[in-house]
């Protein structure tokens, strides 16, 4: 199938350069913001851009991940390179937490020593800020709906965008009230914010590195299919897991009756049709038993 193989390809290298555009905006913004934090003593306007520069890393990350999952399996990695992804979604979530944590900490030390903020540098940068956000997210929206790595790295634009209009939000009321609270308490938002995101979604990243079985398909569900099958006397030593965000794979022994010793073959191949029809498995390991033949190990 040339055509389908051509067109993969198509998709994904106009993939790859969305991503490396959203890198270079990113990067020019991150520049702009920490020059305006400085000039304007705004310490959420930093954190904005601090936050903007691990937007950047992310996409750097999540962009070289994409080519190495799409290299072919080989000795070394007999599953293929597909949780290069899976990796760096897990690099990307851990960096949000930690600059949520490092936010949080300079909010609360603001919170006690609050300085003078320019209101009019913190919104006006914070809207461009915004402004880009938003093109990176519609940039990387569509390839986040099928890959736990682009997802990792548009969560941080979205976060980003979020806190871009607290930081608006904080720099208007800075201009009409000189109220210098609401720059570490917009702060102290954004922190809770990402955490709160970062913390959620690295969760399903880890069950995937830690061969946890998928969340949407049960153990005892899977093992009654394969049982189900005609020939099949009993299922045991049941392990299923994901190999990556897209695969699972299966591995299990099968007792098949005494009498049916010939039809193995068939046996084997019609509990591999009924995974791959009921469950989309189409990885499957068997082990086939004979009655008493299986020692616990």
């Amino acid at each position: 199938m040339p055509h389908d193989h051509s067109h993969h390809h198509l998709d994904a290298e106009a993939g790859d350069r969305k991503v490396a555009l959203a890198v270079g905006v990113n990067l020019l913004l991150t520049v702009a913001q920490i020059a305006g934090g400085i000039l304007s003593g705004s310490v959420a306007l930093i954190a904005d851009a601090i936050h903007n520069l691990s937007d950047a890393m992310s996409l750097v990350i999540a962009f070289a991940a994409r080519r190495i999952a799409r290299r072919p399996a080989d000795p070394a990695m007999t599953f293929g390179y597909g949780r290069a992804e899976v990796v760096a979604a897990l690099v990307n979530y851990t960096s949000l937490i930690l600059i949520a944590l490092y936010l949080g900490y300079e909010a609360v030390a603001r919170l006690f020593s609050p300085e003078p903020v320019e209101g009019w540098i913190v919104v006006i940068l914070a809207a461009v800020a915004l402004a880009v956000d938003l093109v990176t997210v519609l940039l990387t929206m569509r390839m986040a709906k099928s890959s736990v790595n682009i997802r990792a790295a548009f969560l941080h634009n979205l976060a980003d965008a979020a806190s871009s209009v607290v930081v608006i939000v904080a720099g208007t009321l800075i201009i009409l009230y000189d109220w210098r609270l609401v720059d570490p308490i917009a702060t102290l938002a954004i922190a809770t914010y990402i955490l709160w995101h970062a913390g959620t979604e690295i969760v399903p990243v880890i069950r995937i590195l830690m061969l946890g079985s998928p969340t949407d398909m049960k153990n005892d569900e899977v093992q009654a299919a394969m049982a189900g099958v005609e020939g099949v006397e009993d299922v045991h030593h049941l392990h299923l897991w994901q190999i990556d965000e897209h695969r699972v794979s299966v591995e299990a022994h099968v007792v098949i009756a005494a009498d049916r010793q010939a039809q193995f073959p068939r046996i084997a191949r019609d509990i591999k049709n009924r995974l791959a029809d009921r469950f989309d498995i189409r990885h499957s390991t068997l082990e086939m038993e004979l009655p008493g033949a299986c020692q616990d190990r």
